[in-house]
Parts: structure tokens; sequence; C-alpha cells
């Protein structure tokens, strides 16, 4: 009988391994997020993708033990193989990319070694996502205040992420303040302003049903006056399948130029990874009627899949730039691509 190791790339291992010997020992993952801090962010970074590990496997365990438990890899396998990453949510184009790369070099290297074959799958992986590692965000200091324009479709958790982001580079020694761009809902504003009290971030907001374009030029007025580091600019969720709403974007990128020529410096996109491949569409939308710089994808830790953190590296091209990681304030990492693929094969 075959044993069911922790999840999908582990699993993968233990195939390639099986050609020399028989067991594959089971690697112990840490699942302790909470002593994590910012001033240790790469344990806070290898801590959370560890953990995301432990939980892919309640989506694998069932599919692995009939994929996995052969030495064979020919076409059968890699037709099942094909299956798991579609229900994985890495899309179809980064599927056929992955399965066809890596039908190539097995093919042509047959009587390759298990570590070669595990060394190739994961560059493979990390390379679908070199768009993340070429393109990290800094902050330029001659473009202050740098303003990070945030949207997305409603229920992502756009304002928590505002202030995630706030308090992210607070802690990077930045002074930060943000901006209550959505003024269609009174919730959105009172929990900005109440986020912002809690974790001592300034909030600029005007009354419910303000102008957001108006709200969003005042607030970078201010951010200048005060000296500001760091602008972030909350929007109201929108549906990407209404034009008026994505005009209105649109009207708000424009205001932001004409205060500040350089700006936005950053359009962030909020996906929320739950939702799988819609989230692509939403990003083609919005990539393709505004300049957006990168991607924060939510609420990865409620979720065993993630393929979909392949699917927008390389099908639309655009970086991730910081995932979340829970419900807390610090739940909040940069993205690490390569950290991402190794905590796959547990490589501390």
């Amino acid at each position: 009988m075959c044993v069911i190791k922790k999840n999908f790339f582990s699993n993968l291992k233990s195939f390639f391994k099986k050609k020399i010997q028989n067991n594959t020992p089971k690697h112990k993952i840490k699942t302790d997020l909470t002593n994590s801090s910012l001033n240790s962010s790469n344990n806070k970074i290898n801590s959370f993708f560890n953990n995301y590990i432990h939980n892919t496997k309640k989506f694998f365990i069932n599919k692995i033990n009939n994929i996995f438990c052969t030495q064979k890899l020919d076409e059968h396998m890699f037709k099942k193989l094909k299956n798991l990453l579609l229900s994985s949510d890495f899309g179809v184009t980064a599927t056929e990319k992955i399965l066809h790369t890596f039908k190539i070099y097995i093919k042509k290297n047959n009587s390759i070694s298990s570590n070669k074959a595990i060394i190739y799958f994961k560059n493979l992986l990390l390379n679908m996502l070199i768009i993340s590692k070429e393109k990290s965000c800094s902050i330029s200091k001659a473009k202050m205040p740098f303003i990070i324009l945030i949207v997305g479709v409603n229920g992502v958790g756009k304002t928590t992420i505002v202030t995630k982001l706030a308090y992210y580079y607070k802690n990077l020694g930045y002074s930060t303040m943000v901006a209550a761009g959505d003024t269609y809902r009174s919730a959105a504003i009172d929990q900005l302003i109440d986020l912002g009290r809690i974790n001592s971030i300034p909030v600029f907001s005007k009354p419910l049903d303000s102008d957001p374009a108006s709200v969003i030029f005042d607030a970078i007025k201010e951010s200048i006056k005060k000296k500001k580091d760091i602008l972030i600019i909350d929007t109201a969720g929108r549906l990407h399948n209404k034009n008026h709403l994505i005009q209105e974007l649109q009207k708000i990128n424009r205001v932001i130029h004409k205060c500040h020529p350089t700006a936005p410096h950053e359009i962030f996109l909020v996906l929320d990874a739950g939702i799988g491949q819609n989230s692509i569409e939403q990003a083609r939308v919005f990539s393709s009627n505004l300049p957006v710089t990168g991607s924060i994808i939510t609420k990865l830790d409620g979720t065993a899949k993630g393929g979909i953190i392949f699917s927008v590296a390389n099908e639309l091209i655009i970086p991730i730039r910081f995932v979340g990681t829970g419900e807390k304030i610090t739940d909040f990492s940069s993205f690490d691509s390569k950290k991402f693929v190794d905590s796959f094969f547990n490589v501390s």
C-alpha cells in the first residue's frame, strides 16, 4: 500500500525517490505563526508558507494516492497530474505550460536521477513566478509621498489590506497615511478609522457620499503638507463587469496623476485566493483598464489550493507583491517566490 505524504509536492518528491529507496522520512511542518513579527520577516514568511503546505494535505490527500503510487512517468500519469493541477486553480495556461515543459525534459532524460528530476520540477515552478521576483516593490524617496492605489472587487478585503500595508511600511520606518476613498459605505470609512486609531496610522476621510476623486485629491494634498512618506488609498469595491465603475477608477487615476505627476507609483489589485479562476477574469479586466503594477492575494490561508498564484503571475504577467495570511494586522507578508516554492518541497 502506498504511503500518503504531506502534500502534492512532497508526494512528487516521494515519487522520484522511490527509484532509489522505499521510504521517505516525513518532514515536520511548522504551523505556529503567533511568535512571528515584522522584525523577523523571513521567519514569518517561512512559517506561513510551511503552514500553508499543511493545509494543502486536506485537498490533495485523496488524489495523490491514485497519481503517485506508480513509478512510470507515462501519459496516464500526466493526464492525472493535469487534472490535479487544474482542480488546484493553476488554470489551463499554467497547467499546459508545466506539463509540456516537464514532458520534454523527462523524455530527453529517461535515466535521470531523482534529485535532478526534483530540482528541475522545482525550478520549473519557480520560473513561472519569475515576474514576482524581478519586480519587487521598492519605495522611492524621490517620489514621496509615494502613492499606492488599492483596487479590486467587493468582498476581497481591500480596506483591511490598506491598513495592513500601511502598518507593514510603518514598521519598516516609513511615515504612512491612508485615505478613505470608499465613500459609498459608512462601514468602510468607520472600519478604516478604527483600524487606524488602534494601530496609530493617520486616516484621511470625508463624510459619506463625498466624491471619491475629491477625497483622494485632498488626501494627497494633506499627505504632502504633513510630509508623509507613503499614502495608501482605499477605493470602493466594484464589479469588474460594470463599465461605469471601472471608468470611475480611471477618473481617480487621472486625478492622482494631476495632483502628483509621477503618481500613482503603484496600483495594487487585491484578489481573493478562495475564488480561484474567477480572480483571473477580474485581473484581466482591471489590468486592461488600469496600469496595474502588482497584486495582493488575500485569504490564502483559507484555501488548500493556491494555484491561482501561478496563474496570475504567469498568464497575466502581474507580479505577486504581498499575501494576506490571516486576520491579524501582522498576518501579512511580502511575497517571496523562492520561499513559496521551497516550502512545497519542505526546504528551509
